[in-house]
């Protein structure tokens, strides 16, 4: 698992049959001091996040499991939305 901040919403008026109801959201991964590590991305949301929510994300196959129906196309999908981190030794 990894954390991302959501940044925004995707919308998608074409998309597979195991799709159909599911919110695209836009996350930007983060890394251990929570500031933007990488390329932002598009996951699946299984968490009924939004926009500025911080989430915990899988990628792969794993993806496709915070899903109804695991066998989607999914690359990346939200597993949870994080209420808080404490971080050790700063």
């Amino acid at each position: 698992m990894e954390l991302g901040r959501v940044i925004g919403r995707l919308q998608a008026t074409q998309r597979t049959e195991n799709l159909d109801g599911v919110k695209f959201l836009i996350v930007q991964p983060l890394g251990e001091d929570l500031s933007p590590a990488g390329r932002p991305l598009v996951a699946v949301d299984g968490a009924q996040a939004g926009p500025g929510d911080l989430v915990y994300w899988v990628k792969g196959r794993e993806g496709a499991m915070v899903l109804p129906e695991p066998y989607a196309c999914v690359d990346a999908g939200i597993a949870g939305i994080v209420d808080s981190v404490d971080l050790e030794g700063e």
